[in-house]
């Protein structure tokens, strides 16, 4: 034998002992897994198929799985075209000869067809009754609990600025945030949410101006009144007697609209109030501090009511101090630079962008440089492999300014940060503008939306009987349900329209309508304890299960892939979609099938046994969308 014979020999053993290693692997992961997943079973048989028709050795992770159209037959497909090239012969002859042997060696394969590039594969009734068997021994189905890799990630949301309450806008945001926290967390990652709150800056000051000379030394609890909405009236009230000192410097002086918005008293006094902060004067801090306090006091009744929460929070205020010094060791070792006019800015042409500013030429720092020394604070807190933004997409350009400017800063971790981009939502009348005090408030949309709820609940005579207590908790779970879903159902990178009246709806796509079918569950589980029925997991086959049920389990399965690709794509939006699609497909099983009148007692058990199921998994879907669910509607 030549040496390169023996070299093809070498490499050709190396390959197979790659092959069947990694073939182990996977079958290890399947059987130390409380279920069967149906999905790894095709990929690994289908590569052994391969291996054996065609010589060829390929990962199983290559085969493509499908879940096959509703009006096909079959539970799963397999992509055939990649394959030609490993069987040299045409999609149908490859998906036959693929198919007789996945038949051959996957015992509960029902039957297999072939459409063109696709080839069905259908389970049979006992590998779906075993299945549910399984899968019911699990109290977590779907959610990751260990996995060999975690990854330690920070997820900034919320960012409100103290000069107003939170508003629809911080709503959506607080969602998105709280539902990917609770979302990679379900993946088995290790999740820190944070929350930077913007408490400096000049639109702080603007609030703090106007309390000054308009306030009275009055208390949000003098005028009954929630810190955050009264400070909030402050930040209105100086941008409506800024806006009538520009209009009278242009029609008094004859300023243009330019000179007059540069040269207003009362912006160059919010200018000097800044440098004032920056300097730590006492009186201004001292202001500061009061009407920050009454701020952040309305933030966390807010934060309540929504059912946020944060494993840190911090403070602009302390973090540009850190950006500041960054900035200026930048600067002495020639990174940044400074302009004529005395400010300091970073040079980013070379990359296709601009000059970027860092500090100002009266040496106040600017938005991204708190940015700058917040990311630099946290990577020394957490040691984070990802950090993730969740802010709008008007800030689309700034966070790629940001990263690029800790790169060139000498971060070399800069590249782990992400922009969660997510796009405007808008009430039905249009645009809000905070400067106009056009916003929709978060506290007064959670009050609408609440007594919507309890208006539709009592005009459809659901909660009758229900002592007053309970109705009230039920009442709230639906509303804040109903405003959770109808906001998280849409695509995160999409605009919207958010509709209240339309979201608190009992039928349709709506939280309200998912949180009825788990009522409706828990119902039935409820009456089969009265009932004496013994729900356990030890019962029989005696029965053919029907379309429906089947329709149910395949349903069913879904989950743990849904929640792993919300994971990888970010977007409660599929969790949500899919809850909503097992909810409707659960309520066509429940409107044809018997259950509690079933005669035959395996199969009556075997349907609580799949309603239960069903329950937990839209339960587990709705809380990774930060829903409750009432057990009772």
């Amino acid at each position: 034998m030549n040496f390169t014979n023996f070299n093809q020999l070498t490499l050709r053993i190396l390959q197979n002992i790659v092959f069947y290693q990694n073939i182990l692997l996977l079958w290890c992961a399947i059987f130390t897994q409380k279920y069967l997943k149906m999905e790894q079973l095709l990929k690994i048989t289908t590569a052994k198929a391969i291996e054996f028709l065609y010589k060829e050795n390929i990962e199983p992770e290559v085969v493509q799985i499908q879940k096959t159209k509703k009006e096909i037959e079959g539970d799963f497909t397999i992509v055939i075209f990649p394959l030609l090239r490993y069987s040299g012969k045409n999609p149908e002859e490859t998906g036959k000869e693929i198919g007789d042997y996945l038949k051959d060696n996957i015992s509960e394969l029902k039957s297999v067809n072939i459409i063109k590039g696709f080839l069905n594969v259908s389970f049979s009734d006992n590998f779906w009754f075993n299945y549910l068997k399984k899968i019911y021994l699990e109290n977590n189905f779907g959610i990751v609990e260990n996995i060999n890799s975690p990854k330690n990630i920070v997820i900034e949301f919320s960012s409100p600025n103290t000069n107003k309450p939170l508003h629809l806008g911080h709503i959506r945001n607080n969602l998105l945030g709280d539902s990917l926290s609770r979302i990679l967390k379900s993946n088995g990652h290790n999740i820190k949410r944070v929350n930077l709150v913007n408490d400096r800056g000049i639109h702080i000051c603007k609030s703090m101006l106007a309390y000054q000379k308009w306030g009275d030394n009055k208390k949000p609890e003098d005028v009954n009144k929630k810190g955050d909405h009264f400070v909030g009236e402050y930040y209105v009230l100086f941008e409506k007697m800024n806006k009538k000192e520009i209009e009278r410097l242009i029609n008094e002086e004859h300023k243009t609209s330019d000179d007059a918005k540069k040269e207003s008293g009362l912006i160059l006094e919010a200018q000097r109030m800044l440098k004032k902060w920056e300097r730590e004067n006492k009186p201004v801090r001292e202001l500061w501090k009061m009407m920050n306090s009454w701020v952040l006091n309305g933030f966390e009744q807010t934060y309540k009511s929504l059912g946020i929460e944060f494993d840190n929070t911090y403070y602009e205020s302390e973090t540009y101090y850190e950006g500041k010094n960054i900035v200026l060791k930048a600067l002495k070792k020639g990174v940044a630079q400074i302009k004529d006019d005395d400010s300091v800015f970073i040079d980013l042409t070379d990359s296709g962008l601009d000059q970027k500013v860092l500090l100002r030429s009266d040496g106040t720092s600017v938005y991204i440089t708190q940015d700058i020394g917040t990311a630099v604070i946290r990577y020394d807190d957490y040691k984070f492999d990802n950090h993730i933004y969740v802010v709008g997409n008007e800030q689309d350009y700034h966070f790629q300014v940001l990263k690029l400017i800790l790169d060139k800063f000498g971060y070399s971790w800069a590249n782990r940060l992400e922009h969660f981009s997510y796009g405007m939502v808008e009430l039905p009348e249009g645009k809000m503008k905070s400067r106009e005090g056009t916003v929709v408030d978060a506290d007064d949309l959670i009050e609408e939306m609440i007594f919507t709820a309890k208006e539709k609940s009592n005009e459809l005579g659901k909660l009758e009987g229900i002592p007053e207590d309970e109705k009230n908790e039920i009442i709230r779970k639906i509303a804040l349900g109903a405003l959770k879903y109808f906001i998280l159902k849409v695509d995160p990178k999409k605009n919207m329209i958010f509709n209240p009246e339309e979201s608190i709806d009992f039928n349709g796509n709506t939280g309200p309508f998912i949180q009825y079918t788990y009522a409706r569950i828990q119902s039935i589980l409820r009456n089969a304890t009265e009932k004496n029925i013994d729900i356990n997991n030890d019962y029989e086959k005696n029965f053919t299960l029907n379309e429906k049920e089947i329709n149910l389990l395949r349903n069913i399965n879904e989950f743990p892939f849904i929640v792993k690709e919300a994971g990888k794509k970010h977007s409660p939006a599929l969790i949500a979609n899919y809850v909503y699609e097992l909810a409707k497909e659960y309520n066509q099983f429940y409107h044809e099938c018997t259950i509690l009148n079933e005669e035959n007692a395996n199969y009556r058990v075997f349907r609580i046994s799949l309603s239960e199921i069903s329950g937990r998994i839209i339960k587990t879907g709705l809380q990774l969308l930060g829903i409750e669910v009432p057990d009772r509607m």
